[in-house]
């Protein structure tokens, strides 16, 4: 009789824990789902979501998330091609109001540019008339080979105040002058690349390596807008 009262016990056990995890795994994925679009609203991208090892059933319960991690798909990020872009965001509040999708405490992203998706960037936006990127570490500088060689142009971009510029360092062909459009096109692409702050972010170091462009973004608290006219709207809590 004891064994089986013990035999019973264990299956309800056993049956309990087995609809803990099937509602845990059901949970992270309606949130992951939920979350990627309300993201996706604010960044224009398709993006990877991760959390915190917190039990997403009480995530989703008091509608606090402690922390989101946030991947950019690799492909591009608004007219960036091949930007990658790993963020975080912290203090996290899922709960969907008339005014907002949510709110996030604080945040920060690590953003890099690689000179292979600079030059895809640059055949999009100004056709091919530049035919190869290279980076200067040492001068900080990115340097564009443009009509086959014929002609260089040199920007170099710094963080001014709360965004970044870009400014011409140089720009010739054998001696001679590089018509201003071509330049002003490069440095229109290059600074449209890196005027995409994600969650109310803003630049706080820009670095150039001989491989692209290494950036770091921090912001504080920030609100997630409520999805554009016509797609549906869906909270993340339990109820929702």
């Amino acid at each position: 009789m004891r064994n089986r009262a013990v035999l019973i016990s264990s299956l309800i056990v056993a049956a309990l824990v087995a609809a803990l995890l099937a509602g845990e795994f059901y949970a992270r994925h309606t949130a992951k789902k939920c979350m990627s679009e309300q993201f996706r609203n604010d960044l224009g991208t398709n993006v990877d979501i991760g959390f915190s090892p917190k039990p997403m059933l009480l995530q989703l319960l008091d509608s606090k998330v402690p922390y989101v991690t946030v991947d950019s798909d690799d492909t591009a990020f608004g007219p960036a091609q091949q930007m990658k872009v790993h963020a975080r965001a912290n203090n996290v509040d899922i709960e969907q109001t008339s005014q907002s999708s949510g709110t996030i405490g604080s945040s920060s992203a690590d953003i890099s540019w690689p000179t292979d998706g600079i030059a895809a960037t640059l055949q999009n936006e100004v056709g091919g008339l530049v035919n190869g990127v290279t980076a200067d570490e040492s001068e900080g500088t990115l340097n564009f080979s443009v009509l086959s060689g014929l002609a260089t142009v040199k920007v170099k971009p710094q963080i001014v105040g709360d965004k970044v510029e870009v400014k011409t360092v140089e720009a010739k062909v054998i001696g001679l002058g590089v018509p201003s459009d071509l330049v002003d096109g490069i440095v229109n692409a290059i600074s449209s690349g890196l005027q995409q702050y994600p969650l109310g972010m803003t630049p706080k170091s820009l670095e150039i390596t001989d491989k692209g462009v290494e950036m770091r973004l921090e912001g504080g608290q920030f609100t997630l807008p409520l999805p554009e006219q016509g797609q549906k709207a869906s909270g993340c809590g339990i109820l929702s």
